[in-house]
């Protein structure tokens, strides 16, 4: 017959594990070189971090029981006020972590910098010599996600692929609020702003297919604000071109002014080819005819203030 005791630690593991049931550990087990790498850094950051936590967490538990009022063995020194050796225990240990934290940071800050072209595919495998990075422009909208393929001379929307171990040069902008580009499996989230352009550089190692959303609340439609992510072969990719460019209407500036429009749980459409600079258009907030180009703005404003310094 079970003991209370027993009860009690089986009630608690199966709480714990419908808790845990629904979790998903893509971020510590993702298909992507950048996202392991960033995963590796969690590690790593609790690893040392336990080391302190630990040690503080028994030694708390063992002088409770040590020094308990009904324990009369225990040392009793009512005018101690001072041990040098303890001093040091208790500075020099969290300060040798915060180093390794701070030198682990620094390292991989530069490392996994977004902006910074890839050098690997993964782990021992450096990038082949003379390989380009798939270009991506990526618009977060109101409330879906548009991505365009300069390279295909395609669109699509809510769906994104790309080759399994070719670097991928995403290019991230947004129509009005502020989002976050993410996709677990693949790297970090981005923010996506209108009239600024982030970067991101990735790479997927593993074919399959992937979540992709936004990490930033946007309003109404962000819960819905969601993209399909395809790792594929080669072969399977140019066959995704293929089909987009066979299934897809064009995206001329009426097609895009009426995507443009906010919606909710939009499903995934093709574009066959993209009114030329219209990326650019979006960025700079000028798709209309006859509005002026944000980056045309500035490059008056700047001939303007040189002007008026005498440059």
């Amino acid at each position: 017959m079970a003991t209370p005791r027993t009860l009690c630690k089986t009630l608690l593991a199966s709480v714990l594990a419908l808790s845990l049931a629904g979790c998903n550990w893509v971020v510590m087990s993702p298909s992507g070189d950048v996202a392991s790498q960033q995963a590796d850094l969690i590690l790593w950051s609790t690893y040392l971090m336990l080391i302190i936590i630990v040690p503080v967490i028994v030694l708390t538990l063992l002088f409770a029981w040590r020094y308990r009022s009904s324990n009369k063995d225990a040392t009793y020194k009512p005018d101690w006020d001072h041990s040098t050796k303890l001093e040091l225990v208790i500075w020099a240990a969290p300060l040798a972590i915060i180093i390794a934290l701070g030198a682990l940071t620094w390292v991989s800050t530069h490392k996994l910098d977004p902006y910074r072209p890839l050098d690997r595919i993964e782990k021992g495998v450096p990038v082949p010599e003379g390989t380009e990075p798939l270009v991506v422009e990526v618009v977060a909208m109101d409330w879906k996600w548009l991505f365009f393929y300069p390279e295909q001379g395609i669109a699509t929307v809510n769906e994104l692929a790309a080759p399994v171990d070719r670097p991928i040069k995403f290019k991230i902008t947004a129509t009005t609020m502020m989002n976050s580009f993410y996709v677990p499996a693949l790297a970090g989230m981005i923010y996506a702003m209108g009239g600024m352009e982030t970067q991101l550089h990735a790479v997927i190692n593993e074919p399959g297919s992937y979540e992709g959303f936004s990490a930033n609340y946007s309003g109404e439609g962000f819960n819905k604000m969601r993209f399909e992510f395809l790792g594929e072969s080669e072969s399977d990719f140019e066959q995704w071109v293929a089909q987009v460019k066979a299934q897809g209407n064009p995206l001329s500036r009426d097609a895009y002014k009426a995507l443009e429009k906010p919606s909710i749980d939009d499903p995934v459409r093709y574009y066959s080819e993209v009114m030329p600079g219209l990326y650019d258009a979006i960025l700079n907030r000028c798709v209309d005819p006859g509005q002026v180009c944000m980056k045309d703005l500035m490059k008056s404003h700047h001939g303007h203030h040189g002007e008026e310094h005498g440059e």
